[in-house]
């Protein structure tokens, strides 16, 4: 049989591309390596903006009920100062991969897709106007167009993404589940430490999600100080310097175990090459410290079905660039200003003296309308 579309990656951004070509009446193979459930290292929050998406593919309700509650407050923990933006508004939710990653997966199925899992596509070559796609057990998928949604954390296979030489700016990041905390209910701080940043935020089952990314020189140091793994040495390195989380994971236990990954490399790559859509972060990946990057990928895989299904697949790159390249520079700035000391306390005065920027630096990162 040949596919109108095989797509690599059954992700948020391969589901979401599955599910919405599907439903337009494509053949669509979707294949996947991993094993689901599974726990990813992403956090886990999904902004306002990606409902639209979420609605078309049919999980919007599902997904609202299954996420943890709506936030709508940002804020910022650094050092000892806890600001949050005096203006509440609907930010989006928070809901575990191990979750999020079913619906949309068994929604691309019920669509119509055909699921190939565990499998791993090995190669993938020019056949007459369309491609082959090799399997890792010998079969071959013919189909007119290839989509990767495989993960810019992708360092293996055939659309692996290269590493640069170690650096001591390296950014590594590292997600656990907490319960029993105390952060202030519909709050979601970006938390501003010495060497890196990251997140708190409610999520499904009552659990709190901390996510970060910390430079290597300052994992170095952490572990030196505290002892231990790198990810126990990371959230003591935390809890010491931020008096938040301090105040919101002090009296909470840890849910399971930390996961952890690394280097993290935010860019903009490659949307297509030799004929290939590239969607997801493997296409371009914001700081995490914006806390955009898995709606960034559903987002940009309704922006390429969309495309597609109105035969304008060649103007996907440029319309990508368009809405998301804004994003991921805003994130660079926002992460140098989170890192660095001086930055960071010229941010926080800014702040104090006018919260309402909070509001807007989560406007700017794509979590509403820049005039809402």
């Amino acid at each position: 049989m040949r596919y109108d579309a095989l797509i690599i990656g059954s992700g948020p951004a391969g589901s979401s591309a599955a599910r919405l070509l599907a439903q337009a009446g494509w053949r669509v193979a979707l294949v996947e390596k991993a094993e689901f459930p599974r726990r990813k290292v992403c956090g886990e929050f999904i902004s306002a903006t990606t409902m639209p998406v979420l609605k078309d593919c049919g999980v919007a309700v599902p997904f609202i009920a299954a996420a943890g509650p709506l936030v709508t407050r940002v804020g910022i923990y650094a050092g000892k100062a806890m600001l949050a933006a005096p203006r509440e508004q609907s930010w989006g939710r928070a809901l575990g991969r191990e979750h999020l990653d079913v619906m949309l997966r068994d929604a691309a199925r019920t669509a119509g897709a055909e699921l190939f899992a565990p499998m791993e596509v090995t190669a993938v070559t020019r056949d007459g106007d369309g491609f082959l796609g090799t399997l890792d057990d010998g079969r071959s998928i013919a189909a007119r167009t290839v989509i990767a949604a495989c993960g810019s954390w992708n360092t293996k296979g055939v659309f692996a993404v290269p590493l640069d030489a170690p650096s001591p700016s390296d950014l590594f990041a590292f997600k656990a589940h907490f319960s029993g905390g105390a952060l202030p209910d519909g709050l979601m701080p970006l938390l501003a430490f010495p060497g890196g940043y990251g997140g708190l935020v409610h999520t499904d089952e009552g659990r709190i999600s901390l996510s970060c990314c910390i430079r290597r020189d300052a994992m170095t140091a952490a572990r030196a100080r505290h002892g231990g793994k790198a990810a126990e040495a990371v959230l003591a390195h935390i809890m010491e310097t931020t008096r938040g989380v301090q105040a919101a994971l002090g009296d909470a236990g840890l849910q399971g175990h930390f996961l952890s990954t690394g280097p993290i490399h935010p860019g903009i790559r490659a949307r297509f090459s030799d004929g290939i859509y590239f969607t997801g972060n493997i296409a371009g990946e914001a700081h995490p410290v914006i806390a955009e990057g898995i709606s960034m990928a559903i987002q940009s895989s309704g922006l390429l079905a969309k495309l597609l299904i109105a035969h304008r697949g060649e103007t996907y790159a440029k319309e990508w660039k368009k809405r998301f390249a804004p994003r991921i520079r805003a994130a660079s700035v926002f992460a140098h200003l989170a890192m660095r000391a001086p930055t960071r306390f010229a941010s926080l005065t800014a702040i104090r003296a006018m919260p309402g920027l909070l509001g807007l630096g989560a406007r700017l990162s794509g979590k509403a309308p820049i005039s809402a």
